[in-house]
């Protein structure tokens, strides 16, 4: 067996989450970040991308079908874990062309590359997954918040509708996995935001205050046991709160 053996994509793995999954996946992997700024330090590849820019979608995808046929994987594992909160505020009231790429990245770009990888994914024989990152937002609405909620929200039904898609053909493992409330430069951005913006900002200065964080190696440890834990089924919406 090849020293490399795991192929490892995630998107927005240049920081948070997404950079820690990449950390903390199996040793025997090849991981490769999808990201505007990259992270040479963890990572064996890096393909550069801002996907909230619908036109380099197409490329992005042609590239990650690439290495997923290029050779005889023993597994494949793909995060979709790119996203923003920016900008926080009311509808009507924020920056529209920022309140745009936030749609397009949180909610459109997940589906259209969601659709590509498992396009590819059907060219290959092998154990294979797809995790989308949601967030607790997708059941409760959270006001400075409302394009976020909404496409973690549609990230959740995504994954089901597709889980029950793969269950009939295709045979990917797709899940939805809300991390809870990591410390990550989001929460950062969460906190450093006007009441006016979003009025429950108290909260999560509150938790951070009161060391209620969760680490991002500790989240990206727990996600890595929730893929590697097979009783969980395709099309699973899970909170991994319930998992610490």
């Amino acid at each position: 067996m090849c020293a490399m053996s795991n192929l490892v994509i995630v998107t927005g793995g240049s920081s948070g989450i997404g950079r820690a999954l990449l950390a903390n996946a199996p040793e025997s992997s090849h991981r490769i970040d999808v990201s505007r700024s990259g992270t040479s330090d963890v990572v064996d590849e890096h393909v550069a991308a801002d996907l909230s820019d619908p036109s380099q979608w197409a490329a992005v995808a042609a590239t990650l079908a690439a290495r997923i046929v290029e050779r005889s994987w023993d597994r494949i594992t793909v995060v979709q874990s790119a996203g923003t909160l920016e900008p926080i505020g009311f509808v009507g009231e924020v920056d529209a062309d920022a309140y745009t790429r936030n749609v397009l990245l949180n909610a459109a770009a997940v589906q259209v590359l969601g659709h590509h990888v498992l396009a590819a994914l059907r060219r290959v024989d092998t154990r294979a997954e797809l995790a989308l990152v949601s967030s607790g937002a997708a059941g409760n609405p959270y006001p400075g918040w409302s394009s976020y909620g909404a496409a973690k929200a549609a990230v959740d039904q995504w994954v089901r509708t597709v889980g029950a898609e793969q269950e009939q053909r295709g045979g990917v493992r797709v899940l939805s996995v809300a991390p809870g409330v990591v410390a990550t430069p989001m929460q950062e951005a969460i906190r450093a935001t006007d009441e006016a913006d979003f009025p429950n900002v108290a909260r999560f200065h509150q938790l951070h205050e009161d060391g209620e964080l969760i680490a991002p190696d500790v989240a990206a440890r727990a996600f890595w046991a929730l893929l590697d834990d097979r009783s969980v089924p395709t099309g699973s919406v899970t909170d991994l709160r319930d998992r610490y």
